[in-house]
């Protein structure tokens, strides 16, 4: 700006006292001394070189140039508090850009948005689902759901939900008398549907002290949800992660043959910049994320 500017900071000051004709009242609107007020008055003359008030024993006027100016800052200070309006307003209201896994994204978060609409129906979720980790410095993204340890460098993360991995199947696999599905050792007579993304049936199965079973045969997807399709179609058992297979067993599309599941060392992950962590989206959305996960 070229436009050399007076200081600034005495201007709410000048702004009440020539609204209030008294420097005493304007203190107490500012919630400061009436010394601190004639001190900032003073400031702001002796930087534009000019008288704006006129100061008699029982009476405080404006100076013709007190007048004109009182009108620029009052018109100013409106414009500054006018945008500040709108800029909390969009921080609180409009698009939210979320990142996660297709996965989770498909199987457990968008079944759920529609209760986040009915509860905030001013901001809207833009969702974008891959396999990346979202850099916040370079992307559009407020949030992400990450699926991992943790541990994201100086991010702020809350810990949304644990996981479980279990076999899963459709309820017909059940039902055929000639290939029985009653312990884990019956899993050698039925083909086991692989999850490219960590869900590992070697270790499953060792954990779960079953011998005989070869834990590499069988097809291989790199989508959580096409192994959870397959498994629902009755192509075999799957290794099942309980928040994204969670939906699938409540609607009885798939059941779990054995008790036996293993906690998985991976969790899911809210996480967002640190400055961000307080912006009034970003909190509801995370209140509403860990809401649905007490329930899940």
């Amino acid at each position: 700006m070229s436009a050399r500017l007076p200081p600034l900071k005495p201007l709410p000051a000048f702004e009440a006292a020539a609204r209030l004709l008294s420097f005493t009242e304007a203190a107490e609107e500012l919630y400061v001394t009436q010394a601190a007020i004639s001190h900032q008055i003073k400031q702001l003359e002796d930087a534009m070189g000019v008288r704006l008030f006129r100061r008699l024993n029982r009476a405080l006027l404006l100076t013709e140039e007190g007048q004109a100016f009182a009108g620029t800052v009052r018109q100013a200070l409106h414009l500054i508090a006018d945008g500040a309006d709108r800029v909390k307003r969009q921080d609180e209201s409009g698009p939210l850009n979320v990142s996660c896994l297709p996965s989770f994204a498909s199987a457990w978060l968008v079944p759920r948005l529609a209760r986040f609409r009915a509860d905030h129906p001013e901001i809207d979720i833009r969702l974008s689902a891959d396999y990346e980790l979202t850099d916040f410095d370079a992307e559009d993204i407020d949030l992400a759901i990450r699926w991992g340890t943790g541990g994201y460098n100086d991010l702020h993360e809350i810990r949304l939900m644990t996981e479980e991995v279990f076999p899963v199947c459709s309820p017909r696999l059940l039902e055929d008398p000639e290939k029985p599905l009653e312990k884990p050792e019956d899993l050698a007579q039925h083909t086991l549907l692989h999850d490219d993304i960590r869900t590992d049936w070697r270790v499953w199965l060792k954990a779960a002290g079953v011998t005989g079973v070869n834990p590499d045969k069988g097809p291989r997807y790199n989508f959580s949800n096409l192994v959870l399709q397959a498994a629902i179609a009755g192509e075999g058992v799957a290794l099942g992660r309980s928040a994204i297979a969670h939906d699938a067993l409540e609607q009885g599309l798939l059941v779990k043959p054995f008790d036996f599941s293993l906690p998985s060392d991976f969790a899911y992950w809210i996480v967002c910049p640190q400055e961000r962590a307080d912006r009034p989206k970003i909190r509801a959305f995370s209140d509403w994320l860990l809401k649905e996960a007490e329930t899940a």
